[in-house]
């Protein structure tokens, strides 16, 4: 039986840094665990267009399509601001999750209690907060038709167009189902049923996806903004959050500070199941590429191995050795190693990208 496939997309700014400390986790658990992976590398974002003129090849499009995993660590930057839009780093990005049909993104809302204090709200209110955004990442007001700016009556018109149909919110509604019966068995589907149509029938879909095929999973309804107020007064009262793409843009942003560290949160973005039963994916930290700081050992790697912690949860069937990974994270963070963007305003001496690899593997070797 062959290994299974990943392919790395480390990008541009701090991406190669940050994976750097992945392939590290890699290799230890090809040695210690004896989890062996067949990993190869490619270019995406700026340095694909720097090597080939284009943000991301054919080839490794096709790449992306066969492998079990993809893992992208961030691009773009300012030196790629002037470029035509076809070809801007992002676009690399877009492809990707366009092409592989990414319609369910996962982004968890984590707070490790070493980090607690970084949060806006009190500690009892984020403390042990672990929940989970399912944001619908294909369709939605992002890509709906028509679109665009027009004149109309001597004056400028913004035109966007919310749409969506039943198989789209089925999908990720089943998505999110999926996820809560590995985690709480609770999901909660925010939409604005009161003054859109499409609220309403994303309600009703989801609804009846449930009563169908998951009516041993507790649903409950909420308007979305309803949702973010609930958010940030109690967020302990959700686990599983299904939601359309543009509030799903920004409920998971509000969630993610709600930790108090945007640049130490993963996702994923899943698709329909391959022919091994897993979902096509790909998975990244939520942080940009920082490029103010590339090439400085200054940049945080925890983002990225928590994506990869996800990627053997959700595409590998690895979820033990996820939790290990895991708890080898929050350990150091009890600790008291902190990278520069985790120092409190009491200082300190931050330890840099390499260190906190180091020492995550190191508790990972203490974890056996």
């Amino acid at each position: 039986m062959s290994n299974p496939s990943l392919l790395i997309l480390p990008g541009d700014g701090i991406g190669p840094e940050v994976m750097a400390e992945v392939r590290r986790i890699i290799d230890w658990m090809s040695e210690r665990r004896g989890i062996r992976f067949d990993v190869s590398e490619d270019l995406v974002g700026g340095c694909a267009y720097d090597a080939h003129g284009t943000p991301l090849t054919d080839a490794t499009m096709e790449k992306a399509q066969q492998v079990d995993a993809v893992l992208l660590g961030a691009v773009g930057g300012p030196k790629y601001d002037d470029l035509d839009f076809s070809v801007k780093p992002e676009r690399g990005l877009l492809r990707l999750r366009k092409e592989m049909d990414l319609y369910a993104n996962l982004r968890p809302a984590q707070c490790f209690d070493a980090l607690a204090e970084f949060s806006s709200l009190k500690r009892e209110v984020v403390a042990g907060l672990d929940i989970m955004i399912i944001r619908e990442l294909t369709s939605g007001v992002y890509f709906g038709e028509p679109r665009g700016v027009v004149v109309e009556n001597n004056e400028r018109v913004g035109i966007n167009t919310q749409r969506y149909t039943e198989s789209e919110i089925a999908r990720v509604a089943r998505s999110a189902f999926e996820l809560a019966r590995r985690r709480s068995n609770k999901v909660c589907s925010m939409e604005k049923a009161n003054v859109m149509e499409s609220g309403v029938l994303w309600r009703d879909v989801v609804q009846e996806v449930h009563d169908a095929e998951y009516p041993d999973v507790e649903l409950s309804h909420m308007y979305a903004d309803a949702g973010a107020m609930q958010l940030t007064r109690w967020p302990k009262q959700f686990d599983v959050i299904v939601t359309d793409n543009l509030f799903g843009d920004l409920l998971s942003d509000l969630a993610a500070m709600l930790t108090g560290s945007l640049g130490m949160l993963p996702s994923a973005s899943l698709g329909a199941p391959m022919a091994n039963g897993r979902p096509k994916a790909m998975y990244e930290p939520v942080h940009g590429s920082a490029p103010d700081i590339a090439g400085q050992g200054k940049a945080n790697p925890i983002a990225c191995i928590l994506s990869f912690s996800m990627a053997l949860r959700y595409s590998f069937d690895l979820g033990a050795e996820a939790d290990r990974l895991e708890a080898a994270v929050e350990k150091v963070l009890a600790d008291g190693l902190r990278t520069a963007d985790l120092m409190g305003p009491e200082g300190g001496s931050p330890v840099s990208t390499q260190d906190m690899g180091s020492a995550i593997i190191k508790a990972l070797d203490e974890s056996l």
